[in-house]
């Protein structure tokens, strides 16, 4: 029986150091799981602060945003202001070039009969003529106004 006793210590001591190896991995590896555990519960203190930031900074930046259209409303109206007063001032400028060009080719045929004689009536010189030309060119001008 001594000899049974002693086998079956053997054995028990045989079974046991591989269960110490085991435990003392396992304890090693709750060590690992304990410290990343501290880590995960700062960096999830982490996102909730950055969570309550960025909620907080909401507000205004949807004030800062509605603001900024705002005033982008305003310069987009204004820019639409001008941009009609530009085309009708375009407009304008071409009705009185369409005017101004009729009056010159009118004062134009004027002058061209008055070319075709020879000589100017006596007592007038062509100094005097072109002069009497250009009143009435600035006299159709300023009628165009």
């Amino acid at each position: 029986m001594a000899n049974l006793e002693l086998i079956i210590n053997l054995i028990v001591i045989a079974l046991l150091i591989p269960m110490i190896v085991y435990a003392y991995n396992l304890n090693k590896s709750l060590n690992a799981l304990r410290q990343n555990q501290k880590s995960l519960a700062q960096l999830v203190a982490a996102l909730n602060e950055a969570t309550f930031k960025a909620e907080n900074s909401i507000p205004k930046l949807k004030t800062a945003t509605e603001h900024s259209s705002e005033g982008l409303k305003e310069v987009v109206d204004s820019a639409k202001e001008l941009k009609n007063d530009l085309l009708f001032i375009n407009e304008r400028a071409d009705s009185l070039a369409d005017r101004l060009e009729n009056v010159i080719s009118t004062s134009r045929s004027i002058k061209t009969p008055a070319a075709d004689n020879t000589m100017p009536p006596a007592g007038q010189d062509p100094a005097t003529d072109r002069a009497a030309a250009e009143l009435e060119l600035l006299k159709a001008l300023r009628s165009i106004k």
